[in-house]
């Protein structure tokens, strides 16, 4: 086996309050695709990071062609051959499209001017092989967001790389455009260039990547070979399914399924959003909990903001109690009953310089404004029973939101939606990020909600929170419904086994 071409040796890195890697090692070969994989926060972007130079670690080592070596900046690790691919394209959109393959290598003529009419002419040539054929002299703004990324994979690999990490390079493709990024891998193989290649999407995965390290908190729990690794054990790693302390209460604070009988009070039908979802539908009765499972990148999170209005769709149709829903207007998804507990509370939740006040009844000023006049009597009551009822600790409504822990944060978001008085309630990810007691009264509260008739559709990367809260499971594979589980059949095993399910013929 080669010589790894950029390696790391144990190598630590430390934040506040967080360690972001711990001890981990890993190599990539000559030619080698090596896929990198784990879920949100297991360390992925900190160890490229920590390869192209971004960041230096705390501890350990970084080699490259068998030497140690230390990039304290970006360019360095580019002069020393490792180009990356990003998954929000990291050009410049109003320069030219041959500009940007060859920005900050322009080849000059003797005159010492800028070569143009060379840049043209190999930027076409070049770009003709990843399928892009226009005027190179455009903008690249002009270009779709596929097209963008093809040029930002052409002028990575035309930079001399000798090692080319690409994160998720898919997400923006379609399926031709990623048929041509399979075939530039081939490329890449046959000419010795090392691939690092960040995916949550096992077909590709199982395609392309000769080798695989699963990173879990920071830490490398599995490195080798990945044909030797049957899908379902990859996805378990990937998700820490281990045998872990059971707490005082059980593994969740939720209770006994919700039976309910009655008809559906919000059905989601056929949704479809380009490069997002595909024919997703979903149906909530009053007073269920419905499970939405899959690996990031699965469709999840997509899936909810469609249901709200947040989502574009290209197809598809939401109904609230018999009635439609118009299709991306969040503010008449909200006025219908339908309101969205959003995954990241600090981009798009808490506005941090108000107060917990101005941010629990943001989303209730139509209804505590009557003809604009805004009304702090009728705010002052709503305020003190929310906090109240879900025992959000804070010195007064004034303080301001940015000061209260994670778990009262989320508490505070969680108020906000329940004062517009919703009929369904979709929480991504709502226990995310926060300590174990808040996280347990957050879930009782759920159970709470459901109890009183409020439909939820609940997203949880935490299997136990999903089998334990769900009266029903969806599995989301790719943008894609891959299964639907109900009563006895929700398990930990059917729902890893939902998950895995494409391919894994194949790989018999």
């Amino acid at each position: 086996m080669a010589e790894p071409v950029l390696e790391v040796r144990e190598v630590s890195k430390h934040f506040p309050g967080t360690t972001a890697l711990d001890h981990v090692s890993f190599a990539v070969r000559p030619g080698e695709v090596h896929a990198l994989v784990g879920e949100n926060g297991a360390g992925k972007s900190t160890l490229i990071k920590v390869l192209t130079g971004v960041y230096q670690p705390d501890g350990g080592q970084l080699r490259h062609l068998g030497e140690p070596v230390v990039f304290r900046r970006p360019i360095e690790a580019q002069r020393a051959g490792i180009s990356t691919i990003y998954q929000e394209v990291n050009l410049v959109p109003l320069m030219s499209i041959a500009g940007n393959v060859f920005l900050g290598r322009e080849p000059h003529s003797k005159g010492g001017l800028v070569d143009w009419r060379r840049i043209h002419a190999e930027a076409a040539e070049l770009l003709a092989g990843y399928g892009i054929h226009t005027d190179v002299r455009r903008p690249l703004a002009s270009l779709g967001v596929g097209a963008q990324q093809m040029v930002a994979l052409a002028r990575a690999v035309s930079t001399d790389a000798r090692v080319v990490i690409m994160d998720e390079p898919t997400s923006s493709l379609e399926p031709r455009e990623v048929e041509t990024l399979f075939e530039v891998l081939n490329g890449l193989h046959e000419r010795g260039i090392a691939v690092v290649y960040v995916s949550h999407r096992m077909d590709e995965l199982y395609r392309v990547c000769d080798r695989v390290t699963v990173l879990r908190d920071g830490r490398n729990v599995h490195s080798g070979p990945l044909a030797d690794l049957p899908r379902i054990e990859l996805v378990s790693m990937m998700l820490g399914r281990e045998i872990r302390d059971i707490r005082e209460h059980g593994v969740t604070s939720f209770g006994e399924d919700h039976h309910t009988e009655a008809e559906p009070l919000l059905r989601a039908e056929n949704l479809s959003s380009k490069h997002a979802i595909d024919d997703v539908s979903v149906a909530i009765r009053p007073g269920e909990v419905v499970g939405l499972a899959g690996l990031l990148g699965s469709g999840r999170s997509e899936t909810a903001r469609a249901i709200v209005g947040a989502l574009p769709l290209d197809g598809g149709t939401v109904w609230l109690g018999g009635r439609r829903v118009p299709p991306g207007n969040v503010a008449a998804a909200v006025r219908a009953g339908i309101s969205l507990l959003a995954e990241d509370r600090k981009t798009d939740g808490i506005i941090p310089s108000l107060s917990v006040r101005e941010n629990i009844v943001l989303a209730a000023l139509p209804r505590l404004s009557p003809f604009g006049l805004v009304s702090r009597a009728k705010q002052d009551r709503v305020v003190d029973v929310f906090m109240k009822r879900l025992r959000i600790k804070a010195s007064s409504p004034d303080q301001k939101v940015a000061e209260l822990s994670g778990g009262n944060q989320q508490k505070v978001l969680l108020a906000r939606w329940l004062c517009t008085q919703p009929k369904v309630l979709l929480l991504d990810e709502p226990t995310r990020g926060i300590d174990v007691g808040a996280k347990a009264e957050v879930q009782a509260l759920i159970d709470e909600l459901a109890g009183e008739g409020l439909g939820v559709l609940l997203i949880s990367s935490e299997m136990d929170e999903l089998i334990d809260g769900a009266d029903r499971v969806i599995v989301l594979r790719d943008g894609a419904v891959a299964g639907e589980l109900s009563g006895g059949n929700v398990t930990e095993e059917a729902v890893l086994a939902a998950i895995a399910a494409a391919g894994e013929d194949a790989d018999d």
